[in-house]
């Protein structure tokens, strides 16, 4: 898990296709995300563009959206 970790981390995102989340239209929070390929992603805060984005494998957010649609974190 550690090397496809690191491989997120080393992408360059400078031409990535960020996609807001529809759940960020209203409110302070504005969500982003970006597909870097086999189901792994990117996540950022457009509001805070001075933090770097967070990378998730495609395990992970497969089971960050499992969570979010059981009601884990509401």
């Amino acid at each position: 898990m550690r090397a496809k970790k690191a491989a997120l981390y080393a992408l360059d995102l400078t031409e990535a296709r960020w996609v807001k989340s529809t759940k960020s239209t209203s409110g302070p929070y504005c969500v982003e995300v970006a597909d870097l390929g086999g189901g792994a992603v990117a996540v950022r805060d457009s509001n805070n563009a001075e933090l770097p984005p967070l990378r998730f494998t495609a395990e992970e957010w497969a089971a960050f959206r499992q969570g979010v649609r059981e009601g884990e974190f509401g």
